[in-house]
């Protein structure tokens, strides 16, 4: 397939505080090097880090200019010499952190990641090396294996990589976005015992569907902690995905079980808070920072998922053209899963 010459691209553009989005037209398109692939990339995906991104409150160094989003997957329509992991006309989705294949990261993972210290995904062909992505799964479409990349690695790494989730396990959910939902269908799927919280009723029963065995409105229930032990016949949880930060973090550490894992993914309360080793020692538990995960986290993710046909839950697609109202509809925090822009 030829290669265009240009494209549409999406540029965040610094302000005096954070970004604008602008759609920038006639993009150069960069053709494969040794052992690269170009991606005609058919659909991204939203997360809260995108959010920030814009905003001003995540670091991204001091560039003046960034292609937004980690998340995305498309066809390859071109590879460069040396490619042997792809070919022509192949479905695949890009890894978050584009130099973590395995393992434990390393001192350069950070400086890999896409949609923050490299160029990201909204775009209409992006380039990059074919260690970088994994194929998309069967049953996936391209709105599927575009939800995947940061959310659900993140939640597989927390509970399964780090956790060590196991059959009968209580795991508590925090909300009902992307990490979240996609920890409750692993959850749901490993046969473990998943419980959400969220604000609302409406999204619970939803939750329910999924296969949530219980429930916590946070907001008529505050001390949810109390509302896990109850649900758990006094065990609490043993794996927690902490999404909230400083105003959730005391009630998960009240509610983990002994032996137990929590695992900080994310702020959105903010970032800080007193973490007493005592209490954890008392009860075998720990805490672990996630960030994300790796390319071998992905791909065992991609066959848990194919094994029990989980596909991901997607509260609204945007057409690429409407990437602004994407970002709006994110910022509100009203989504139940993942938003999409197809491409």
């Amino acid at each position: 397939m030829s290669i265009p010459n240009s494209q549409q691209q999406y540029q965040l553009v610094r302000q005096a505080q954070g970004f604008s989005l602008q759609l920038r037209e006639g993009a150069p398109i960069r053709a494969p090097g040794a052992g690269e692939v170009l991606l005609k990339v058919r659909a991204t995906s939203l997360n809260r880090r995108d959010i920030m991104v814009m905003k001003g409150f995540y670091p991204v160094g001091p560039k003046d200019t960034l292609v937004p989003l980690s998340d995305g997957a498309g066809e390859i329509i071109a590879t460069g010499p040396g490619v042997t992991r792809f070919k022509e006309g192949d479905r695949a989705a890009a890894i978050f952190f584009q130099r973590w294949m395995a393992g434990r990261p390393g001192l350069d993972t950070g400086a890999s990641a896409l949609g923050g210290a490299l160029d990201g995904m909204l775009a209409q062909y992006v380039t990059l090396s074919e260690t970088g992505l994994v194929p998309i799964a069967a049953h996936h479409s391209f709105e599927d294996a575009a939800s995947l990349p940061c959310a659900a690695v993140t939640a597989w790494h927390g509970l399964v990589s780090r956790g060590r989730l196991q059959a009968g396990d209580n795991v508590l959910l925090q909300g009902t976005g992307g990490v979240s939902v996609f920890g409750l269908q692993i959850a749901a799927a490993a046969g473990a015992r998943p419980i959400i919280t969220s604000s609302s009723d409406a999204k619970l029963e939803r939750a329910k569907q999924l296969g949530a065995v219980a429930t916590i409105n946070y907001r008529t229930t505050p001390d949810w902690a109390t509302a896990l032990k109850e649900a758990t016949g006094g065990i609490g949880a043993h794996h927690i995905l902490e999404v909230g930060g400083t105003g959730t973090l005391p009630q998960s550490l009240a509610g983990v079980a002994p032996g137990g894992h929590i695992a900080i993914i994310g702020g959105l309360s903010g970032f800080g808070g007193d973490i007493p080793a005592t209490s954890l020692i008392a009860r075998n538990a720990g805490i672990t920072g996630i960030f994300v995960g790796s390319r071998a986290d992905f791909e065992a993710l991609n066959a848990f998922m194919t094994k029990h046909a989980i596909k991901p839950v997607i509260d609204r697609v945007f057409d690429f053209g409407d990437a602004e109202a994407a970002y709006a509809w994110m910022d509100t925090g009203n989504h139940f899963g993942k938003v999409v822009i197809r491409h």
